[in-house]
């Protein structure tokens, strides 16, 4: 598992980062827009979801991930004052909240909470079988990937990385994991979660053909890329799936 490091940022750059994620929310995910940064906040404590600043409370989400124990961390969305307390709008796990599996977002205090950032993005484009992988904006990597078959889709839209996960060698998918927000809309329960969608490797015997599409959802990539990936990657980082 890599080590996770959270780096300051400066204030211009935090409101910067917020103001742009804004703009993309409820964006179509056609064309994947990569920022420089994506302003995260790790939970200290568990958290009440809520509809709106104040407003209904329509969940609670751990402090912890059920897979590796880590601290949960979220990208943020927008930051709002309200009757005198500190909001912000995060992305959710799918499934969290009733309704669509995926894309849905929600408000929790600030107070518990540690704001910081991520410089990474990954960008993963269906049609072209190929994932491409940012730093601060810029194009570091590009790989061939396997994709879901037409009858077990990789589910497109804007996601994050849930928790960064080592697998022993004779497991399916090793030897690491990324753990995403996003969630199948074929599966509900497979791996012992419901329908969660990963990038991870093609060890344990899974196989897989790079460029093609024949997975049951998630992205599989060789075992020397997501290798070079786990390495990188913090909970937290932003995944675009495109078509």
């Amino acid at each position: 598992m890599p080590l996770r490091r959270p780096v300051g940022i400066l204030a211009g750059l935090l409101v910067a980062g917020l103001l742009l994620a804004a703009a993309l929310i409820g964006a179509a995910p056609a064309r994947a827009a990569v920022s420089p940064s994506q302003t995260v906040v790790t939970l200290t404590a568990n958290h009440a979801i809520y509809a709106r600043p104040g407003g209904r409370r329509e969940a609670t989400i751990s402090r912890r991930r059920p897979i590796t124990g880590e601290a949960t961390t979220l990208p943020v969305l927008a930051m709002r004052p309200a009757a005198g307390t500190r909001w912000l709008r995060v992305r959710l796990p799918g499934r969290l909240l009733p309704g669509a599996p995926n894309g849905r977002t929600g408000w929790i205090t600030f107070a518990h909470t540690r704001l910081w950032a991520v410089r990474w993005h990954i960008v993963v484009a269906l049609g072209q079988r190929k994932a491409r992988i940012y730093q601060g904006g810029r194009l570091r990597r590009t790989f061939r990937v396997v994709v879901g078959a037409p009858a077990t889709p990789t589910p497109t839209g804007r996601f994050f990385v849930e928790e960064n996960i080592a697998e022993p060698p004779t497991f399916p998918g090793a030897p690491y994991a990324l753990a995403l927000s996003a969630r199948s809309a074929v599966f509900t329960e497979f791996d012992g979660g419901p329908g969660q969608v990963a990038l991870h490797g093609v060890g344990g015997g899974l196989g897989g053909t790079l460029g093609t599409a024949e997975s049951h959802g998630c992205v599989r990539f060789a075992t020397s890329a997501i290798t070079w990936l786990a390495a990188r990657i913090y909970p937290g980082t932003p995944v675009t799936i495109t078509r």
